[in-house]
């Protein structure tokens, strides 16, 4: 039996592997190509690109593999041995598979960590690096029960179900919900200072709320919510992500100023009801643009009319709320800020962020859904422009 030296891209887990004669030396390629298209359950990259292949061994048929953990007491441990066994097993040839598992050192774990971070050994926010893909949606309110966070979480499962890589933060630190409407009940894996977020419906989701016991209140302020945030965007490790949609909470506090600090290219989507009340603070919420020099996207109205089983629309919250938010953030910006959509109030609507499943995926045909689905589109294929962009305008001072 001869020897074979075997490098990972990140050389954290270099070994030498006892290699069968030449004879057998398909079987142990086959066995590193199956190991390949084992997924770590919660990082989602190839096992042998992680570096957690820490030896393979075949004889007669027999393939025993060890693997490293990112850490000791691993909750995916079971699915991790369960996705190597089989892989390996459908190798033709491999009779029996036997996974030993261990835990990668210190010095293992900071290079996997700085691999995945393309390089960069510290934790940076990704989404606020030049030259950064990702499309980051501040979703916003004037005040609380307009429905922010459940056009939140549809508009992330929508734009998901359209095939794109989403995040969802639930940077309502205060009145976090997020989890609940996606159905999460997991809490966060850390892997040293790096987390990975709970996935659900295709999402990859972070909340306060993953790490609060029970149902606490968070009493927390200013420098506090900054940090919480601020770790939300750099410590999780998010992957490559086509869009970032943030649960803002209402009005224009501690968390909308940080968030346009640490994420200075972020758009901001303004959410209102038809009430001419809530319009008015939504507008306030929306001029923040023109301090903090974000983009507006457009305007969503939430609860537009209820309509009855003969067809008739009721205008519970009244009317034209969407609109004159949309037309008096075009004044202010000096650019469009159109109206995105206007979705109507739906008892299902609710009933499905009680039971963790969006509308758009639990009643896609659904006029609620329908409505969702088309600001999502609206958001996937918008270009660049100049429509809703800041012109780097700065507050005349007096």
């Amino acid at each position: 039996m001869g020897w074979m030296r075997r490098h990972g891209p990140t050389g954290a887990a270099e070994r030498c592997f006892p290699m069968s004669t030449s004879a057998n030396g398909t079987i142990d390629q086959a066995v590193h190509a199956a190991l390949a298209t084992v997924d770590d359950p919660e990082i989602h990259r190839p096992i042998t690109e992680l570096g957690m292949v820490k030896s393979v061994v075949v004889v007669d048929g027999v393939a025993d593999v060890a693997v490293y953990l990112t850490v000791a007491g691993c909750p995916m441990r079971e699915t991790i041995t369960k996705r190597v066994t089989d892989a390996v097993s459908r190798v033709p040839g491999i009779t029996a598979v036997r996974v030993d598992l261990d835990v990668m050192s210190p010095e293992q774990l900071g290079e996997m960590k700085k691999h995945l971070r393309g390089g960069t050994p510290e934790a940076v926010i990704p989404f606020a690096q030049p030259g950064s893909l990702t499309r980051v949606y501040c979703v916003a309110s004037g005040k609380g029960g307009v429905g922010k966070s459940s056009v939140t979480v549809n508009l992330a499962a929508a734009l998901a179900a359209r095939g794109l890589s989403v995040g969802v933060v639930d940077a309502d630190i205060y009145g976090h919900s997020v989890p609940r409407m996606l159905g999460i009940t997991a809490r966060p894996t850390r892997v040293g200072d790096m987390i990975m977020p709970p996935q659900a419906h295709g999402l990859k989701v972070i909340s306060i709320g993953m790490f609060t016991a029970g149902n606490d209140a968070v009493v927390w302020r200013g420098p506090m919510l900054h940090r919480a945030l601020q770790q939300f965007l750099a410590d999780v490790f998010w992957g490559d992500l086509d869009v970032l949609l943030l649960d803002l909470p209402p009005g224009t506090g501690d968390i909308a100023i940080s968030t346009a600090q640490l994420i200075p290219n972020a758009e901001l989507l303004v959410v209102t009801t038809p009430q001419q009340a809530a319009a008015e603070v939504a507008e306030r919420a929306g001029s923040i643009a023109l301090q903090t020099r974000q983009r507006l996207v457009g305007v969503v109205e939430n609860m537009s009319w209820m309509e009855l089983p003969d067809g008739t629309r009721v205008d519970v919250f009244g009317t034209g709320g969407g609109q004159a938010v949309s037309d008096s953030l075009t004044r202010m910006i000096g650019a469009p800020v159109p109206l995105l959509g206007q979705i109507p109030l739906e008892p299902l609507v609710r009933e499905c962020g009680d039971e963790g499943t969006p509308i758009v995926l639990a009643s896609p045909e659904s006029p609620a859904a329908t409505a969702l689905r088309g600001v999502a589109e609206r958001l996937a294929v918008r270009s660049r422009g100049l429509a809703g962009m800041s012109l780097g305008l700065s507050p005349v001072r007096h």
